[in-house]
């Protein structure tokens, strides 16, 4: 009638096994926008915290991702707008981004990592949208540590 299931090969080592989830309890997702050559690396870090990491080169494709899946935590590098529309209709690159997120993930915690000579620009983002922390680059682990916490 039925065939006996394939035996295991003695050469091979048995793959692990993917721990069962919690879905009870789903990780809590974290949408990383790089868009510097000066964004820290927090791969380690968002692991250990307990972070799924959702990694974006562009606020284009991190915004479209907004509705489907709503992070916890968004990380973004904050750029002022000197001279350009940003200083007249918004303060940075990240109004357009932030006010999705306030769209579709109203709750979500927002770490902005900024350029030490840039942070003086921050108050004026931080009038519009609530900004969880802020981080200067280069930042120490325990710096970033404190913020995603």
């Amino acid at each position: 009638a039925g065939e006996a299931p394939p035996r295991p090969d003695p050469q091979r080592p048995a793959r692990p096994r993917a721990p069962a989830s919690d879905s009870a309890t789903p990780m809590p997702r974290v949408s990383h926008i790089i868009e510097s050559p000066a964004h820290p690396d927090l791969t380690g870090l968002c692991e250990t915290q307990g972070y799924r990491r959702l990694v974006f080169n562009t606020q284009r494709k991190a915004i479209s991702s907004l509705k489907s899946a709503p992070p916890d935590l968004l990380v973004a590098d904050f750029f002022y707008g000197y001279g350009n529309n940003y200083a007249g209709a918004n303060v940075s690159n990240l109004d357009v981004l932030l006010h999705s997120l306030r769209r579709f993930a109203p709750d979500a915690r927002i770490v902005v990592l900024a350029d030490r000579g840039q942070i003086r620009h921050i108050p004026k983002l931080a009038e519009l949208f609530p900004l969880h922390a802020v981080v200067g680059v280069p930042a120490s682990a325990a710096e970033l540590e404190a913020a995603l916490g």
